[in-house]
């Protein structure tokens, strides 16, 4: 064999044949085949409407025992807003596993196809060698997704054992609330459809933290009904973006501090525009974090948009649990 292990990284988002040749290849070149499954860890949404664990067992459907046996599979969390955290955790993932493995330094090597942006960490991992493959058909994961749940016709793309798996999910409660807020997003989009220009929205959010807690609300409407996110919304035409975030604040969670203080309770503020951080559209936000003082919370209760507001220790924060990009949010204003 060429290598002791070759790197696979992606979504799978759903697994496609185009997936199946790049593994088969890996497999043809080395012992091991290590594949990181990205955005694990979060809540499912149209884009990633499989959690790690489904889409681990369809990989799994479509190799033999023996090609299983050498197949390792491993969560990755998304590290939206921090490149250099995301490469650190694939070394780690990476280095766990090969770690006492063999005798003599392992011959490691990543493998993929450099398609778009969302490629680029192909050259991020210089210590590994890397194995290019030719793009298989022209597959596209996304265009799989919309005909999936738009209940047309998808399966030649997929394996049979896959796509027979995913007719059997349409069963499920996971495929109801996927499906439901598919259409919701569809007809938000069609309202701007015959724009001449892609619209761009801005939002803002705030980040409220005092004595170890964070203020969360409930989402009260699609998309992420019942997800937990920051208080925040959509920036009003007549209004600048620090009265925005504190209306917002406001009209949500109703705490129990004057606008004043909060406003002059800012730290600090930061732009989120990752191009795929909403369904909804293209939508950068602003987020500012409001640190208050004082050793008892003041009282929330939710109001406009959310359904409920509650205080959370930061230690309670999973990036299951929340709606968008909001974990990462945190990450990068808190820690």
């Amino acid at each position: 064999m060429k290598y002791d292990y070759l790197i696979f990284i992606g979504r799978f988002q759903p697994f496609h044949i185009g997936h199946e040749q790049v593994i088969r290849k890996a497999l043809e070149l080395s012992d091991k085949v290590i594949i990181l499954i990205g955005s694990s860890y979060q809540p499912r949404t149209v884009r990633n409407p499989w959690n790690f664990n489904e889409r681990e067992s369809l990989i799994r459907l479509v190799f033999s025992e023996e090609e299983n046996q050498r197949i390792l599979a491993f969560p990755l969390l998304d590290q939206t807003y921090n490149d250099q955290l995301w490469i650190k955790s694939v070394q780690q993932l990476v280095a766990g596993v090969v770690h006492n493995k063999i005798a003599s330094k392992p011959k490691i090597g990543l493998i993929g196809h450099q398609k778009d942006k969302s490629s680029d960490y192909l050259t991020q991992f210089p210590q590994w060698e890397r194995e290019e493959v030719a793009n298989y058909q022209n597959i596209s994961s996304t265009e799989i997704r919309e005909l999936y749940f738009d209940n047309q016709e998808f399966s030649n793309s997929l394996n049979s054992n896959i796509a027979l798996a995913l007719e059997k999910f349409k069963s499920t409660k996971a495929f109801e609330q996927v499906e439901s807020e598919f259409h919701f997003v569809k007809k938000y989009k069609s309202a701007w459809g015959n724009a001449p220009y892609t619209p761009m929205f801005i939002t803002v959010d705030a980040v409220v933290v005092q004595s170890g807690h964070i203020l969360l609300i409930e989402r009260k409407a699609q998309p992420g009904r019942g997800l937990k996110a920051l208080p925040g919304g959509f920036l009003d035409a007549n209004e600048t973006l620090k009265n925005a975030v504190i209306r917002e604040l406001r009209e949500e969670t109703r705490i129990k501090v004057p606008a004043p203080v909060l406003a002059g309770s800012i730290t600090k503020t930061q732009v989120f525009d990752d191009p795929y951080r909403s369904a909804r559209g293209r939508t950068v936000t602003h987020a500012y974090l409001i640190e208050l003082k004082g050793d008892k919370l003041p009282k929330v209760k939710g109001g406009d948009d959310a359904a409920h507001a509650f205080w959370v220790p930061f230690a309670e924060v999973k990036p299951e649990m929340m709606f968008e990009d909001h974990y990462h949010i945190i990450q990068a204003l808190v820690g």
